[in-house]
């Protein structure tokens, strides 16, 4: 088995990792460090790390000012609760970047917004 950890550069690690909670519907936790935290499934399967911008001197996580964040990156997140995270999205942001609709290549709903940092979020349905 195989895994992917995406990682993504933050301006404030716990405000981010609060806000895909939400998102997700996850119970309210803490990140493990100011400057790196993993959201989990329930089963631990990691589903996304975030980066404090800087840290650790990574090339690509040195500033968001080297390039806007999210250039060439599509968070692309699968979920069995749609209709409850779509819910929960409209509570995170002032509005949509693509209002629900149903994609023709894949016939899934899906749904899109922006997170604290400007990432482009993709939530599809998993059927």
């Amino acid at each position: 088995m195989k895994r992917t950890w995406t990682i993504i550069g933050v301006a404030d690690v716990n405000r981010s990792f609060n806000w895909y909670q939400t998102l997700f519907g996850q119970p309210e936790s803490s990140p493990a460090h100011d400057y790196f935290g993993q959201i989990l499934d329930a089963d631990g399967t990691v589903l996304l790390c975030l980066h404090k911008w800087g840290s650790h001197e990574h090339p690509t996580l040195v500033s968001p000012d080297r390039a806007e964040p999210g250039n060439g990156l599509l968070l692309f997140f699968r979920v069995d609760d749609f209709d409850e995270a779509l819910s929960r999205a409209r509570t995170l942001v002032g509005r949509l970047e693509e209002e629900p609709q149903t994609n023709p290549a894949t016939g899934t709903r899906e749904f899109a917004l922006r997170d604290p940092d400007g990432y482009y979020v993709m939530i599809s349905a998993l059927t």
